[in-house]
């Protein structure tokens, strides 16, 4: 009997476990990557705002890259990063386009575990 219970808790602990890593972030090297159709969709663009976006998505695809593979100042090339693209979809974007756009930018780095000081 008290084996069973010792292999009941060990299992309940280990499915804990599993279950709870699952739901960390991720800080693997994420390349910036953009689905600018699905983004397009999300921010009812037009079709000139469309080619622009996906002009920006893929400069800022570019910068991540180069961020996330840097040696030195790795966090100051992120934020940077970030921040340019978020200047350059200010530019681009209506204000309520920005506005959701900012709020999925923020989830996404979160996610990604990525956090910008």
């Amino acid at each position: 009997m008290k084996r069973l219970g010792l292999t009941l808790v060990a299992v309940v602990c280990l499915a804990a476990t599993t279950f709870a890593a699952e739901n960390q972030p991720t800080t693997a090297k994420w390349e910036g990557n953009i689905n600018v159709s699905k983004l397009g969709k999300y921010l009812n663009l037009t079709s000139l705002q469309s080619e622009e976006v996906a002009q920006i998505c893929e400069y800022f695809s570019t910068q991540i890259n180069k961020a996330t593979t840097a040696k030195k100042d790795q966090d100051t090339k992120m934020h940077t990063a970030v921040y340019g693209n978020l200047k350059l979809m200010k530019q681009t974007l209506t204000q309520e386009q920005y506005s959701k756009y900012v709020s999925l930018m923020n989830a996404t780095l979160k996610n990604k575990g990525i956090e910008l000081k």
